[in-house]
């Protein structure tokens, strides 16, 4: 039997050691990524008295000096999902009147996107909601960009299913974005008598684009606009009213166009279109400082691009480029170094504050010494 020199034993314990404790690092949180703890905000003196008292299992009021945000979240996006949270709270001037929704997929860990959440917001009022996705699997046409074919993309759509029915308005965010403003603001939007939702509105936009020659040539598809003064809108960034699309079935409608979709191909840009179909026209308007999009440059190479002119509220990295992966290879725009000062991501190799990690460190350090020892001694 051949036996290993003790130098080579020592270095594949060491190997095996950092292994194990690379592993456990990564099970802390839904991904390999961990973060750090955001610090706790406050409101303002003059804030309302909210009245919820609020868990994570339930939710059974509603109050009207809460503001509601929606957002997805999965592993791919948890880091851009953490530095929008630091952002909303950072700039609230009632932080703890903010009340988050987040949905997620039911193949996903939700327990373990839980414990990121709260370990780096330890005091957030939220609650996850999972999604299945064989809502919507079937209906999903492929679009220009496979990110965008994710059935989590879609959950926006049934966030009117999704949340419990004394939600009556929320503030839906993406996953790729800052605020650096209040966002009660863009939640006191005012909808008017009959709007569904509110987003900033881009009418100097080519809205032909949106859809393909096949829709604009068919007789009765070319007049789904008629009577609408229809524009382009980001549906990363909304305002919506849930009594009213859940009184008016607009996921249904929604579920009608994307049925046509598998037909015959009449767009190509995933879950934008159908809301353009249904909503276009016919949204209340938001100023554009709310959603500076486009940041994240095009669908196809994610170029850089500028802010576009006027005040900013929100930046939104919105098209294939996004901040935090232009930063970590070292390749980034000038816009991302705004994104950077809400990055939550604990540096690599960081020591944690857990006792059980700090005990693994010394151990690795401890055997090192030892292998350099047994080396020494061996040659």
């Amino acid at each position: 039997m051949t036996h290993l020199k003790p130098p080579l034993c020592y270095l594949l314990l060491l190997i095996s050691a950092i292994t194990i404790a690379t592993a456990a690092a990564a099970a802390a949180t839904s991904i390999s990524e961990q973060f750090k703890e955001a610090p706790k905000f406050y409101n303002a003196p003059e804030c309302p008295h909210t009245d919820i008292d609020y868990d994570t299992d339930t939710l059974t009021t509603y109050d009207d000096s809460a503001v509601h945000v929606a957002m997805t979240l999965d592993a791919t996006y948890i880091r851009g999902s953490m530095a929008a949270i630091l952002s909303v709270l950072q700039h609230s001037s009632c932080p703890q009147n903010i009340i988050f929704h987040f949905v997620t997929s039911a193949s996903s860990d939700a327990s373990l996107l839980r414990a990121t959440i709260s370990t780096s917001f330890p005091y957030l009022k939220f609650k996850i909601y999972r999604f299945d996705d064989s809502f919507v699997a079937g209906l999903i046409s492929t679009s220009i960009r496979s990110a965008l074919d994710c059935p989590l993309n879609y959950a926006r759509s049934y966030l009117a299913n999704i949340l419990p029915p004394n939600v009556r308005k929320v503030v839906y965010l993406d996953s790729d974005l800052v605020l650096v403003d209040d966002i009660a603001k863009l939640a006191a939007t005012p909808l008017g008598n009959d709007s569904v939702l509110a987003a900033p509105e881009y009418c100097n936009a080519n809205f032909t684009f949106y859809f393909t020659p096949s829709f604009w040539s068919s007789p009765s598809l070319s007049l789904t606009f008629a009577n609408r003064k229809a524009c382009y809108f980001n549906t990363g960034v909304m305002v919506i009213d849930l009594d009213r699309w859940r009184a008016g079935g607009y996921t249904t409608k929604i579920e009608e166009w994307m049925e046509l979709q598998k037909r015959m191909r009449i767009y190509e840009l995933g879950s934008l279109p159908p809301f353009l179909l249904v909503f276009a026209g016919n949204i209340a308007p938001v100023d554009h400082r709310w959603n500076q999009h486009g940041l994240g440059g095009d669908n196809f190479r994610g170029l850089c691009r500028d802010l576009h002119p006027g005040p900013v509220s929100l930046l939104h990295w919105s098209g294939k480029g996004k901040p935090w992966v232009r930063l970590d290879a070292e390749r980034p725009c000038p816009l991302d170094a705004l994104w950077a000062p809400y990055d939550l991501l604990k540096p690599p190799f960081s020591v944690s504050d857990n006792g059980d990690d700090h005990e693994k460190v010394v151990a690795l350090a401890t055997m090192t010494k030892e292998m350099k020892i047994s080396w020494k001694t061996y040659i």
